[in-house]
């Protein structure tokens, strides 16, 4: 009996913590050369696993992440999707859920795993978590089921003692090691002595079409409004009147509610008027925008406003970059916001 192939996962470093040692000289924090990674995370050995690595040429603090670093990541996964099983994405923390839910847009068809982790604590600390994220990643990319197959077909986040969807992530603290949370979506694979996925909750393609579809053109001419007590006509306005501007991500109370005042819903009629996409997310960490519960909500509805129904944030703004950057009319837009994609929304 022949035996089975070792997993061949590609670990791409953009930066963040979790790639960071200190400087015995300096005592400041650094990245260090993944060529040693071996002499860092010793444990790496045991997985028996063909590990390679693609550094970007000058890691990035996640703060920094943009559109055009997405573009570099699903660039290097196109590259070499053939010659791996998988992929682990090492990043920081503070915009991880917006790469994540980017990625999902991005890297259509998906059929592979793409793991993003990183750290609270460098690598190199005595108490780090970076570690045991990575290790456990690359488990997770090299997971298969019994017919072969990847067990993950999807961009997911792993931290700590859980598997999320990445485009239903959002960070959740600072200081934790258990940073990330999806809240109207479940787990999907809890990290205990064993690895134990919900194979219920994993993404499977309806895609008739095996092939990796890559998307490059982000379109980035659109803005948050978050409501608040006290806003001004005036300032909303001004707003909604930036040169440009072709989509909002409009975030409102409870269930998808907002001022009575008769400005503010004229307002957001005139922005919708002029072709802008306005997109209702609620504020609230749990739940989903129901535009019909209260009249305040159905106000907005009948502007012309898009539902984005339990849309996290960091999702709502990476689909509409994703939707703006296929050249869309108005009303594709607003449909296919409505419609999931890739596990996005329910």
């Amino acid at each position: 009996m022949s035996e089975k192939p070792r997993p061949r996962i590609l670990m791409i470093y953009t930066g963040g913590t979790i790639g960071m040692k200190e400087n015995p000289v300096t005592k400041a924090l650094e990245p260090f050369d993944f060529n040693h990674l071996l002499d860092n995370v010793p444990k790496l050995k045991m997985l028996d696993y063909d590990i390679s690595h693609h550094q970007f040429h000058t890691p990035i603090d996640s703060s920094d992440m943009n559109p055009r670093h997405w573009g570099q990541i699903v660039k290097v996964i196109d590259d070499n999707y053939d010659n791996f099983d998988g992929f682990v994405v090492l990043h920081g923390t503070d915009t991880m859920a917006y790469t994540a839910s980017a990625l999902s847009f991005m890297l259509q068809n998906l059929s592979k795993p793409v793991i993003i982790t990183g750290s609270q604590l460098p690598i190199g600390e005595v108490r780090t978590d970076g570690e045991e994220n990575l290790i456990t990643a690359l488990q997770i990319a090299a997971a298969r089921d019994t017919d072969g197959r990847p067990t993950v077909r999807e961009v997911a986040i792993l931290f700590e003692n859980y598997l999320w969807r990445g485009n239903r992530s959002t960070k959740r603290s600072a200081d934790n090691f258990d940073a990330f949370r999806s809240n109207n979506y479940p787990e999907l694979a809890k990290i205990g002595l064993g690895i134990s996925f919900n194979k219920e909750a994993l993404w499977r393609s309806k895609s008739s079409s095996p092939q990796l579809e890559v998307h490059y053109d982000m379109d980035t001419n659109l803005l948050c409004l978050d409501l608040f007590p006290g806003m001004r006509e005036c300032m909303v306005r001004h707003i909604l009147n930036t040169p440009g501007l072709k989509a909002v991500v409009l975030k409102t109370f409870g269930a998808g509610n907002a001022p009575a005042e008769p400005w503010f819903s004229e307002a957001i009629r005139d922005a919708v008027n002029k072709g802008i996409i306005v997109v209702n997310i609620t504020q609230c960490p749990n739940g989903e925008v129901d535009p019909y519960r209260y009249m305040t909500g159905l106000e907005l509805a009948q502007t012309g406003v898009v539902p984005g129904h339990d849309l996290t944030f960091e999702a709502a703004i990476t689909k509409l970059m994703y939707l703006l950057g296929k050249g869309l009319n108005t009303d594709e837009v607003k449909r296919l916001m409505q419609y999931n994609l890739c596990g996005e929304m329910s």
